[in-house]
């Protein structure tokens, strides 16, 4: 049981997938309200990283789909328990969950350890990485395997000093000489490139084909 805020339903989302709204924030939402003894709209938001009417708009899906039960509680709360419907719909979310992110791991594995090959067969000793994220940590195994080092990564919205060992820096000039630099920022992957090549040039940058950067990127092929 779930005690929180009333709901006001009065908010919408333009976020969709072939459930109405995206399958990660449906299972944050379930996975919330299965684990936490109390939950509000407000909790739910920060966690999910939503704005509170997203938050809102999510649990009324929820709750008309059948995913979740909302009763009164006292003071003028509401409890959300999930349903059997809601704990067969949080699995399915859970497994697509991992078999999605098995399938990105190895597709990025593969990706990156390609491109450290390049980078390799060019002569390049140093690189680093722009974007801090998942890729960014696949990327680094990657290089384990070939005689590159990184040194560090490029994301001036991170505010964490290290990912995977690595320096996070806001500036590439601020990791002395680089031989190149490859594209590991999933969230605007062309705006990450065109900084990149406006800094370093085409030649110099490289990024997987599943940031899908089309003829500005060409996929890492140079």
């Amino acid at each position: 049981m779930n005690a929180g805020k009333p709901l006001g339903f009065g908010a919408a989302t333009t976020v969709a997938d072939d459930g109405g709204e995206r399958a990660d924030h449906t299972l944050g939402l379930l996975d919330a309200v299965e684990q936490e003894d109390a939950v509000s709209q407000r909790r739910l938001a920060k966690e999910l990283g939503v704005a509170l009417g997203l938050a809102n708009a999510l649990i009324k899906r929820c709750a008309t789909k059948g995913l979740i039960k909302v009763k009164q509680a006292p003071a003028g709360r509401y409890a959300y328990y999930l349903t059997p419907k809601g704990f067969a719909e949080k699995a399915r979310l859970t497994a697509k969950y991992l078999r999605d992110s098995l399938s990105f791991f190895r597709r990025a594995r593969e990706e990156t350890a390609e491109l450290m090959n390049q980078a390799r067969a060019r002569g390049w000793r140093r690189i680093a990485l722009a974007g801090a994220g998942e890729l960014a940590e696949i990327a680094s195994l990657a290089a384990h395997d070939v005689d590159i080092s990184i040194a560090g990564i490029v994301d001036a919205r991170d505010n964490r000093a290290k990912l995977a060992g690595l320096r996070i820096v806001a500036d590439a000039a601020a990791l002395g000489p680089i031989d190149g630099i490859m594209i590991t920022d999933v969230r605007t992957p062309h705006d990450a490139y065109a900084r990149c090549v406006a800094a370093f040039g085409e030649d110099r940058v490289l990024a997987p084909r599943l940031l899908r950067l089309g003829k500005n990127g060409n996929g890492g092929r140079r």
